[in-house]
């Protein structure tokens, strides 16, 4: 059928020009003049986004949204693109202006009281509720998710000086002496190390008097298996990153947020150029271009260190054509510990986890095959390549190998990363790193893999703390994060804690995880349980999310339908 064509003219005001990037704010002069002078000298890469949103917070106490605005031109990106990012991250607090266009000045100091699971056994709460009045008005209390100091429990961030054992006095002591900034000192640096026989290990692979392939074989013997919590064959990985096509980069994981673990730092703030000989081998043995290390935001102290540190190091390279390096900030997102993930976050987008396959040993960091691994896991390379693979694997109880460092939180004498074999029981590892419970505390329960691994209770403190070993129970060690738990203590208000810090962290991608968490938060508000609806949803959440985080957030619920139903009505 024919039917007539109409022709329609646009009519257009001519008094008014059609407007660039429609839709999008307009970027205010002075706002680009100081982003123009903040960020002057920088490249423009869209890989330092979440570099230049740091700058500009770390500047102005904030982000406010001309700034934003100014950031997406220099950039050349979206202000849509650039305000996701922004508000994805826990610490980037993006304002907004005014009616009258202005914008509210930031609190001039902000002091974070760590909330997890640890520090609220220590009296988090009660310091929440006492600090407002103490400090006044000029001074922001505010509730932070785990940072990472959990055997210092309770913990208290003064805007980036950290206190341990925090009680009321000591926080209000460190506001009026204006202690704001963390300075590690007592660590061994650059010098020290090279003169106790630091990177000579590296220079025999470099000079070929330790073979390539013997260095896999010893690896590989070892047993060694990644340390942040999956437990991947370490020597494994790196044949498998080997045989990829070149250009190959390196990803190091030290986000360390599972609540319950502070492993990494406590090595870190010891010796930290052990950490970088481990890692120059793997580069050296896997063919690496190009490392970036990815450092949570909590851990202000280590990254003065690093920085100072691999300024060193580059300053006096161990190695010909050493491979270049990067140290990029995290920006409070636990989400950002899974490797997909922390590697969507060095690209500077939200951090996010990836579909797979493929896998980020194939298609990782912009687009390369990525050789991926945790910080612990480097920090033992030199000295089982130095001792030999039987050395670490020599090590271990109950029919396990090799060397586990437990961060130790909760009810003991001492707690800390203590180093102990691999198949140690909590019970043993209680009476012999940790100097017993408690004085008045009986071992009731505990957490061995941090907030993820689930809740076990003291009736099963014999069974050996190592990968592959828990599962059967329901739970597993991850990082190997032991929380102990008291006859003080109820694992229901335990699960309640964990489930409120899934649902704040979940990044909100996939519906199971994201609406998941908060209904469990719900179900679990009361000591009456719908237990039959928790089993149906935790099932979904872990067959239908997908990451890590959603898939094992039911485990603290689970657990204690399972092993405290005496606790629910």
């Amino acid at each position: 059928m024919n039917a007539p064509v109409i022709p329609i003219q646009v009519l257009r005001d001519p008094a008014r020009s059609p407007r660039k990037n429609s839709g999008e704010r307009p970027v205010d002069p002075q706002a680009a003049a100081d982003i123009g002078d903040l960020l002057a000298g920088w490249p423009i890469r869209r890989d330092l986004l979440i570099e230049c949103l740091h700058a500009i917070n770390d500047r102005y106490g904030q982000l406010r949204t001309d700034h934003l605005a100014a950031l997406a031109q220099r950039l050349k990106l979206s202000q849509a693109e650039v305000f996701e990012v922004a508000s994805f991250y826990h610490h980037f607090e993006v304002v907004r202006p005014r009616p009258d266009g202005s914008y509210a000045d930031p609190a001039a100091l902000t002091v974070r009281v760590c909330d997890g699971i640890a520090c609220e056994l220590a009296g988090a709460q009660d310091l929440l509720a006492r600090l407002p009045a103490v400090l006044g008005t000029e001074v922001r209390v505010i509730a932070a998710p785990c940072i990472g100091r959990c055997e210092q429990a309770p913990a208290v961030a003064v805007h980036q000086h950290p206190l341990a054992n925090a009680t009321v006095e000591s926080v209000q002591q460190a506001v009026a002496a204006k202690q704001t900034t963390d300075e590690p000192a007592g660590y061994v640096g650059d010098e020290a190390y090279r003169e106790t026989g630091g990177y000579a290990t590296l220079r025999q692979c470099l000079a070929g008097e330790r073979e390539l392939e013997a260095v896999l074989q010893t690896m590989e013997s070892s047993g060694l298996r990644g340390l942040g919590g999956a437990g991947f064959p370490t020597g494994r990985k790196w044949r498998i990153v080997r045989g990829q096509h070149a250009p190959r980069l390196m990803a190091v994981n030290i986000d360390e947020g599972e609540p319950g673990t502070f492993k990494d730092r406590t090595y870190l703030e010891r010796d930290p150029h052990r950490f970088f000989e481990g890692m120059l081998i793997a580069a050296w043995a896997v063919g690496i271009d190009a490392i970036y290390v990815y450092l949570r935001d909590e851990y202000h102290g280590c990254r003065a260190l690093l920085e100072r540190e691999l300024a060193a190091l580059k300053a006096n390279p161990p190695m010909r054509d050493m491979p270049h390096i990067e140290l990029r900030r995290g920006a409070g997102a636990y989400i950002c510990g899974e490797e997909s993930a922390m590697i969507e976050s060095i690209e500077g987008k939200r951090g996010m986890p990836r579909l797979r396959p493929p896998y980020v040993a194939q298609i990782g960091l912009f687009g390369r095959p990525t050789l991926e691994h945790n910080f612990e896991t480097l920090y033992w390379v030199r000295d089982i390549l130095e001792k030999g693979a039987d050395w670490f694997a020599g090590h271990g109880r109950h029919g396990r190998k090799g060397l586990r460092s437990f961060s130790v939180s909760g009810r003991v004498r001492k707690p800390g990363v203590h180093l102990a074999p691999a198949g140690i029981t909590l019970r043993e590892l209680i009476d012999e790193h940790c100097g017993g419970m408690l004085d008045g505390h009986e071992l009731y329960a505990y957490l061995p893999g941090g907030a993820s691994g689930g809740i076990l209770p003291a009736s099963l403190a014999d069974v050996p703390l190592d990968f592959d070993t828990l599962q059967p129970h329901g739970c597993f060690i991850g990082s190997a994060a032991v929380v102990v738990l008291s006859d003080h203590d109820r694992a229901t208000d335990v699960a309640r804690n964990l489930m409120r810090f899934f649902e704040h962290e979940s990044c909100g991608q996939c519906t199971p995880c994201r609406s998941g968490t908060a209904k469990v938060n719900e179900l679990i508000a009361t000591d009456r349980w719908d237990t039959a609806l928790l089993a149906e949803l935790s099932q979904v959440m872990r067959d239908a999310s997908i990451c890590g985080l959603g898939q094992a957030a039911p485990n603290p619920v689970d657990c204690v339908v399972k092993y405290f139903p005496h606790e629910l009505a």
